[in-house]
């Protein structure tokens, strides 16, 4: 059989006729003035290697059946021989998916955020409510007196526990399952006060209980604020995002001086570092002494 008949036969090219050879795979006879002339067998060799590589094979990945096929091995035989070529394909897939999977997710992710975009300058100059609430560490805490100077309160929709899942929905936020956000804060606390802050708080619309302890477990130095009734989200219109049945507050930080907002922090793409960005402006703008 002459290459151009096995192309036609087989559904494949010239072209890959020639890769296959020089891989070794499915080699023809030299006849004497140089034309190439492949067996009857060849048909169902390379009909096997485009079936494969279909499947996701790699052309290297088809020898183990090739060999076996040209051996004159028969149906069982060359099953087993395929078995590990199976499993490593099938590996490599499941990589291949949690991959394209983390990627799909945080694709979703920036656009979700690209499409929530929304210009918060218009908060700047705002006056929080006068309303008292309490704090993690027992304090009362009006949003209008928080104090002399400036206030870092960063906003966050939720935090996971530490060994229990999620419900369905819920991961959708992200960075949803471990408070990496709320962990930078503390550990940046002191360059943040240095820095010109004269206080920190977190607010999320989680309860009381949950906040306290996750306060408690990460021992952290500056309290949170619980607001399961997106009081603060209702009087200056700060976004929301939905999942599962419920709503919390999407990322922003505020910069309060006076029961006034000074500066938004809005969008946040990198929540876990997002404290050395507060950082860097309040180095910024520390008034000269």
């Amino acid at each position: 059989m002459r290459a151009g008949e096995l192309a036609r036969r087989s559904g494949t090219t010239i072209r890959a006729l020639r890769y296959y050879e020089s891989v070794g795979l499915v080699v023809p006879r030299r006849l004497a003035n140089g034309y190439r002339e492949y067996d009857p067998i060849a048909e169902r060799l390379v009909v096997q290697i485009r079936e494969l590589t279909a499947l996701g094979l790699s052309v290297e990945e088809t020898r183990p059946f090739v060999e076996s096929i040209a051996a004159g091995a028969d149906e069982s035989d060359v099953r087993a021989a395929a078995l590990e070529t199976y499993r490593s394909a099938i590996a490599g897939l499941q990589t291949r998916i949690g991959q394209l999977t983390a990627q799909r997710d945080a694709l979703e992710a920036r656009l979700a955020l690209a499409s929530t975009v929304v210009d918060f300058g218009d908060l700047v100059g705002r006056e929080l409510p006068d309303e008292q609430v309490f704090a993690t560490n027992g304090d009362a805490v009006n949003y209008r007196h928080l104090g002399p100077g400036r206030t870092i309160l960063f906003i966050y929709p939720l935090t996971g526990r530490h060994g229990v899942d999620l419900r369905d929905g819920l991961l959708e936020i992200p960075g949803a399952r471990a408070p990496e956000q709320v962990r930078w804060f503390r550990d940046h606390h002191g360059e943040l006060l240095t820095a010109g802050a004269a206080r920190v708080f977190g607010l999320s619309a989680q309860s009381a209980g949950y906040q306290q302890e996750l306060a408690h477990q990460l021992r952290l130095p500056y309290p949170l604020i619980p607001d399961p009734r997106l009081t603060l989200a209702a009087a200056l219109g700060l976004p929301t995002h939905t999942a599962a049945g419920r709503t919390f507050y999407r990322r922003l930080t505020l910069v309060v001086t006076g029961g006034v907002v000074e500066h938004v922090f809005h969008p946040i793409p990198a929540p876990p570092t997002h404290a050395n960005e507060v950082l860097r402006w309040l180095h910024r703008t520390r008034p000269r002494r």
